[in-house]
């Protein structure tokens, strides 16, 4: 979600608190600011300028010799644009300036004879727009030697913030701009509402008829007639562009900025093409087709919600509208719909059709019903004040079952007694009175508060505490010096897990977390699948029967960059439905279970030059089996350990059971699983029961990133004095070498007479790789050539061929 704090300023006075505090302050709310994109640093040193003079280039027939001033200075510029002239204002780049567009520098330069001081810009380079056909023209009014960050009104901060699917509220630059008013304590300011009406009232030329009251739960529009359709102001072009929208036109533009404002998808439909001047809201009870917006014809499910008129669908609800009532250059009435729609209604049908847009992205998580009117309003206030529209008289709102805001009853000793520290009831109150809350009831001991419609997250006492913590800063959390240890002698299920992993990592293996829903054919491979009921995407509709399938997918994503030796484990809960059942009908019908998976491939050990390289084999796993249960004292109550020949998962396989009861069972992975995953290596895994496992006390694990870039491997051998080590040459590598070089390794060691009286040769292999990119060839090929040089250098070594 881009947020634009030019923006921002018309709902909150953010100008006395400096950036970089507003985006820490965002962090440590929750609202985490992935990208900051700041106008003045990027366009800092381009100016507006004049071109005073332009002559024919003396060796250049496309290009011309331009004289530039900037009102003060005049510089000499080669220019190559078509569109250059005198009497020109430009963007002129002087020396020292960074193109935003390449990120490189200007400097002096010749070109075919003539030097050049400076660079005359067009739109591309400056990322205005995609146009590189010429020069930039400015406006002849402008001022010269002005920051074209002035000129162009380029002053703003751009924030890209990421939104858990928990806060839609946040998905606004109100919402965003109503938690900087709570925890920056400031006035939010909604724009208010003033509206030209005709007499003409709106029921008299159209009907809303909601059939689907369930998916449809409220229905709010506006009639807007005589609209001119054009290009927008520049104030709304810069807005919604800002933002990364591109500009339609002053309707469609207006329905933008109003859901990037305050969070409520709008749509307007062209009035004159809806037949019978109905609005009807069903749900297909059939397969259909439909054309949307992008000209592109879709099967729709049945069960879809659509936005009908008299005859025929004109929209998707919630996702799209159709191309029979689009905005276009001949539109002069226009209808405008704010709506409610039920979200799982929407994301069913956004996830069958392929299909997600921002307004579905918003009906999906919950938009705020009770803000429907208020939207549909302030769009029909813009759009009349932008296209001269008149206004009828009358906001049509349909809302047959009207839905109860929730209340929650907050104790101040519960948020002392939750957070572990007190914070003054005034500060409380006044927190929750920022966020929106209304204050129906207040004591000395708690308050009754009526949740706004756009905190749907919010649903009991605690959500509320949260929200204090969160506004209050949790680095206002006090430090406790005085910690008191007590002991439990039976621990609990997390107790047991960080016992788990306190041995998995003990051992050597690297823990790995996977998601629990799955895609119905990595679901199908083991046990049989268990469907979600509102799954949100294809590769999230089933639950696991197992920890392998989502394990198999990381070896096959490690493998893909070059990490090939992995010992993995991973602690998860597994879903399979009881015996006898086919389908699921309630809680009762399958059952949650808690395993562990060990997983290993590639190589156990490197080669080395007293060495070979050894692989994992099935051995490998069976050791690490044993020593992992010798870890839990298992290993004297074992019963029974057996081989078979493989299952439908493992063509070599083993178990593990104690009194007869099988804890665990595992082996090497068939090469058809392993071929869906495009791992083309061996895999061996074991999964454990973990209620089978005896209860013992354990510490938390450090958990450390795989490699997510490929290595780059460079081998070398010298013929060097004997009285030289191994260190020696190692450290010198070392000190001679960028950050780039993370392991010297020694692979071989030769000695023969041939080699000469007290010589010997070593061989090194070395490894490159950063963990914030990708590599090239000609960086690395380029330290390693110079590295060869310094060690001939140093040592008088000789390089032998490997």
């Amino acid at each position: 979600m881009k947020i634009s704090l030019n923006w921002l300023e018309d709902y909150i006075d953010l100008k006395s608190i400096p950036v970089d505090q507003i985006i820490s302050t965002l962090n440590m709310s929750g609202l985490e600011v992935e990208d900051v994109i700041n106008e003045r640093e990027i366009y800092k040193g381009f100016i507006v300028a004049s071109v005073l003079e332009k002559t024919k280039h003396p060796n250049a027939d496309k290009l011309s010799v331009c004289k530039v001033s900037d009102g003060k200075n005049t510089f000499q510029v080669v220019c190559g644009a078509p569109n250059v002239e005198a009497d020109q204002k430009i963007v002129f780049a002087p020396i020292g300036t960074i193109i935003p567009n390449g990120g490189y520098k200007i400097s002096k330069a010749k070109l075919r004879g003539v030097e050049s001081f400076g660079m005359i810009c067009s739109e591309n380079e400056l990322l205005i727009s995609n146009d590189h056909s010429g020069i930039m023209i400015l406006d002849n009014s402008v001022k010269l030697g002005i920051p074209i960050s002035d000129a162009l009104g380029l002053n703003d901060v751009i924030l890209d913030i990421a939104i858990t699917p928990n806060r839609p509220d946040a998905l606004s630059h109100i919402g965003v701009a109503r938690d900087l008013a709570a925890l920056f304590n400031l006035e939010l300011k909604i724009p208010q509402i003033k509206l030209n009406e005709s007499k003409k009232d709106s029921s008299s030329f159209a009907e809303i008829i909601i059939e689907d009251q369930k998916n449809c739960p409220r229905y709010s529009s506006r009639i807007v007639l005589n609209v001119d359709i054009k290009e927008s102001p520049e104030w709304l072009k810069s807005r919604i562009t800002k933002i990364g929208l591109r500009p339609i036109n002053n309707v469609v533009d207006v329905t933008n900025f109003v859901m990037y404002e305050c969070g409520q998808p709008l749509h307007a439909f062209d009035f004159n093409n809806l037949d019978g001047k109905k609005i009807v809201i069903r749900s297909t009870d059939a397969k259909s087709k439909f054309i949307t917006l992008d000209s592109k014809e879709r099967a729709l499910p049945e069960n879809t919600l659509l936005i009908c008129d008299a005859a025929k669908p004109i929209a998707i609800a919630g996702v799209m509208g159709g191309e029979n009532s689009e905005i276009n250059s001949a539109t002069k009435n226009i209808l405008i719909e704010s709506a409610y729609f039920n979200p799982s209604s929407i994301r069913r049908t956004s996830r069958l059709l392929g299909l997600s847009t921002d307004a579905s992205y918003r009906f999906e998580r919950t938009t705020n019903f009770d803000q429907t009117v208020w939207a549909s309003e302030r769009a029909a206030q813009l759009i009349s004040e932008i296209t001269g529209g008149e206004i009828l008289n009358r906001t049509i709102d349909v809302y047959p079952i009207n839905i109860k805001l929730k209340q929650v009853t907050l104790r101040f000793s519960q948020v002392t007694r939750i957070l572990g520290f007190e914070i003054a009831p005034k500060r409380i109150t006044l927190i929750v009175q920022k966020l929106g809350f209304k204050i129906l009831n207040e004591n000395h001991d708690s308050l009754h508060l009526l949740v706004p419609a756009f905190r749907p997250d919010i649903e009991r006492e605690i959500d509320v505490i949260e929200e204090i913590a969160r506004i209050n800063g949790y680095d206002n959390i006090p430090t406790e010096t005085k910690i008191s240890f007590s002991f439990k002698k039976n621990f609990d299920q997390t107790s047991f897990a960080d016992s788990i992993r306190n041995v998995c990592t003990s051992l050597g293996l690297f823990e790995m977390i996977n998601n629990p829903l799955q895609s119905e054919k990595v679901a199908s491979i083991t046990g049989q699948k268990i469907k979600v009921l509102n799954p949100q995407n294809l590769d999230m509709e089933f639950l696991r029967t197992s920890l392998l399938p989502g394990a198999l997918t990381i070896v096959g994503k490690n493998n893909n960059v070059g990490e090939k030796d992995l010992a993995l484990f991973e602690i998860g809960d597994i879903f399979n439905l009881d015996e006898g059942k086919n389908t699921i009908n309630s809680f009762e019908d399958f059952t949650e279970s808690q395993r562990l998976l060990i997983l290993l491939s590639g190589r156990d050990s490197l080669k080395e030059w007293y060495a070979e390289e050894y692989s994992f084999d099935l051995y490998s796993l069976k050791g690490l089996v044993d020593s992992f249960l010798v870890k839990f004292s298992l290993d004297n109550v074992l019963n029974d350990v057996y081989y078979a020949s493989g299952n439908e998962i493992f063509d070599l396989f083993f178990a593990k059971t104690i009194q007869n009861n099988q804890i665990g069972s595992g082996g090497r992975v068939r090469k058809s699983i392993l071929k869906q995953f495009g791992i083309a290596q061996e895999v061996f895994a074991f999964e454990f029961d973990l209620k089978q496992l005896q209860l013992v006390k354990a510490n938390t694990k450090k958990y450390s990133e795989p490699l997510k870039y490929p290595k780059v491997v460079r081998d070398f051998a010298f013929i060097l004095d004997d009285s030289i080590t191994y260190d020696q040459l190692r450290k010198f590598i070392q000190s001679k070498s960028s950050e780039l070089l993370k392991s010297v390794k020694l692979f071989d060691v030769f000695s023969n007479k041939s080699l000469g009286e007290n010589r010997r040769s070593l061989a090194i292999q070395l490894e490159y790789y950063s963990i914030e990119r990708t590599l090239t060839d000609e960086e690395v090929e380029k330290e390693w050539s110079q590295l060869i040089k310094f060690i001939q250098k140093e040592f008088r070594a000789q390089l032998r061929g490997i």
